[in-house]
């Protein structure tokens, strides 16, 4: 198993600030590297964001890992006057709140869980992602290996459409879709967790068995 965590995540937002999408995306890339050279198939797992960054480096080369889960991942574009002005207003306002980013702190069904983000987002930082989506979109249609797409009904932050969009762009033959019920955007954190660990598991273990896709 492989961890990763991104520059300027998991400690406090002024830490992320100086970084950008090719930050996070270099990191991915060398945690799959490492898995890579320590075991035979790599399964490549994201949430959210984490799962944006897996569809964009598996879509550019899907030999290199076994299958793909990814689990209320953003690939669509961001509507409202905010997101039309933000390419300005991220020269004048370095943080913005959360809220006003689209996201939705804490969105978790179940009580007395914590995702312990941060309130306030670099605006060039989440811009830097934002940027990205187009370009990800169109490469989806190279992802060839096999995928599992889980996705809350009641998603706070990341509406579901996004994994529709998912779905219908992936050229893979081995596709499977899951809905998740009682959990809103963090949902590895909520009521669908031991639904995710059942069947991530089961998929993993499936497509491990037959090595490295050949792209």
């Amino acid at each position: 198993m492989e961890l990763v965590r991104l520059p300027g995540h998991g400690t406090h937002f002024r830490d992320m600030m100086s970084t950008r999408y090719e930050d996070w995306r270099a990191e991915v890339a060398a945690g799959l590297a490492r898995l890579a050279a320590r075991t035979e198939s790599v399964v490549a797992l994201g949430l959210s964001m984490g799962g944006t960054l897996v569809l964009d480096l598996v879509s550019g080369d899907p030999s290199r890992v076994a299958g793909v889960v990814v689990i209320n991942t953003p690939v669509l574009d961001r509507t409202g006057i905010l997101v039309k002005l933000a390419p300005f207003l991220e020269h004048v306002l370095p943080l913005v709140p959360a809220s006003a980013a689209g996201l939705t702190r804490n969105d978790i069904a179940k009580p007395g869980m914590n995702e312990l983000a941060y309130g306030w987002v670099p605006a060039k930082s989440g811009n830097s992602l934002v940027r990205e989506f187009p370009r990800i979109r169109q490469q989806l249609p190279n992802l060839s290996c096999p995928i599992l797409v889980a996705y809350s009904r009641a998603d706070h932050s990341v509406p579901p459409e996004n994994s529709q969009a998912i779905l219908r762009a992936v050229r893979s033959k081995d596709v499977t879709e899951l809905p998740l019920e009682r959990s809103f955007h963090v949902a590895t954190l909520d009521y669908d967790l031991d639904l995710i660990e059942e069947r991530v598991t089961a998929f993993a273990d499936r497509v491990a068995a037959k090595g490295p896709h050949p792209g």
